[in-house]
């Protein structure tokens, strides 16, 4: 009889991609495979000591140990604020602007959920974070996409952009609520200029749309490009909303710290529902969050300066091993276009062979979205030596395509 029970919502879900990888990675290294693993933004640095010792110093205490709040504590909202003024200049109220997750992903499907009503349509440009796009299909509403163009240099083409973005309000029904932004961008890496900010909060107020920004790659960028933010434009609380993640920045992914600024309305909402699921981060993790965003930025310039490193490494590696692929401005990532000999296979099953013949676990493309079929995304989550290695086995992988072209 439970049989007839369905879960609509659940249908509307596809097989989550990056879950496949993971099984067959676990699978190869039950088998005793070393696998190099690049599919993951997981950082693999140790969290700066300073944040650690206060994390230990706030545990010590007894009363930090009940029920937390779950919008942020107060120490934390104005971190998250101060944080914002001395970056971009925008003067945020902590109180009413500002919203601590537990994660920008967590954040992401909350706020869709307290803000999206039955049938409502978000434009999320592809490819894309899942969670992007299907925080809104859980909510109920509905997706419109459109292919981000970029150039060799991985720097949008923001004239493109407005055009296609023009062109999906004229074709949806009914008309678009949320326009969803991501710069740097996951997983292309793809960055833009403030004047698309600019551009982009005009539009909204002509069209009346919220944006929702995410800038959680912001800091890790290279080469002298600085991450713009959409509130460093006059006007910009009364359309958008913005989100950031201590988890990159600060190598804190498990600890799952992220906060949304920005338009009272949207910020509300998410406050509102927020304290209806949760109580909030242990309040120890959010003292801990606070001295991060306080303290000494040294140990971000330092990390930002590994991903570089590695960046220039995996380059220089794989270019030797016959995959040539361009330096990015930003972000822990690599959007790589697959080989020519190897594009037919789509990147899904290139994945996998790359995983089970080359032991180099890499995400497919395919899982952010139609338009990232070609490309894999590689995280730059292993050290120098692991690095060449993956770049041997790759070269090895590749002549049975070379061979095979011949």
């Amino acid at each position: 009889m439970f049989d007839e029970i369905q879960f609509d919502r659940m249908k509307r879900l596809p097989k989550y991609v990056f879950a496949e990888v993971n099984e067959l990675k676990m699978a190869e290294r039950r088998a005793g495979a070393d696998v190099i693993d690049f599919s993951m933004g997981n950082p693999d640095g140790d969290t700066p000591e300073h944040i650690r010792e206060k994390l230990i110093e706030s545990a010590q205490k007894t009363k930090t140990h009940g029920y937390s709040v779950s919008k942020g504590i107060p120490k934390l909202l104005s971190a998250i604020a101060d944080w914002y003024k001395r970056r971009y200049d925008c003067d945020l109220d902590p109180s009413t602007e500002c919203v601590a997750t537990m994660g920008s992903k967590e954040g992401y499907a909350h706020l869709a959920y307290a803000v999206t009503n039955p049938g409502d349509v978000a434009i999320v440009p592809d490819p894309t974070y899942p969670i992007h796009e299907y925080s809104f299909i859980l909510a109920g509403g509905n997706v419109a996409k459109f292919a981000i163009e970029y150039d060799e240099d991985y720097k949008l083409n923001e004239d493109k952009f407005f055009v296609d973005l023009e062109r999906v309000f004229k074709e949806s029904s009914p008309k678009p609520k949320f326009v969803l932004v991501n710069f740097p961008h996951n997983p292309t890496t793809v960055t833009v200029t403030q004047d698309f900010y600019v551009r982009l909060v005009a539009m909204a107020k002509e069209k009346r749309f919220y944006v929702i920004s995410d800038i959680a790659y912001g800091d890790i960028t290279f080469d002298g490009y600085v991450t713009p933010s959409i509130m460093s434009v006059p006007g910009a609380k009364d359309v958008a909303v913005e989100s950031f993640t201590l988890s990159k920045s600060y190598n804190m992914a498990g600890w799952r710290v992220g906060f949304f600024v920005g338009n009272k309305k949207l910020i509300g909402a998410l406050q509102k529902i927020k304290s209806w699921l949760d109580y909030g981060m242990f309040t120890p993790i959010q003292v801990a969050a606070t001295i991060a965003l306080n303290g000494d930025q040294q140990c971000v310039k330092d990390i930002v300066d590994k991903y570089n490193h590695r960046q220039e490494v995996l380059l220089e590696a794989f270019d030797r091993a016959g995959w040539h692929i361009r330096k990015n401005q930003a972000s822990m990532f690599v959007w790589a276009k697959i080989p020519e000999n190897c594009v037919h296979l789509g990147s899904l099953e290139f994945s996998k062979r790359l995983l089970k013949e080359a032991g180099v676990a890499v995400a497919p493309g395919i899982g952010f979205g139609v338009y990232g079929d070609e490309y894999v995304r590689i995280a730059l989550i292993e050290n120098d030596n692991r690095i060449r290695q993956a770049a041997r086995n790759i070269k090895e992988f590749l002549k049975q395509f070379q061979d095979e072209k011949k």
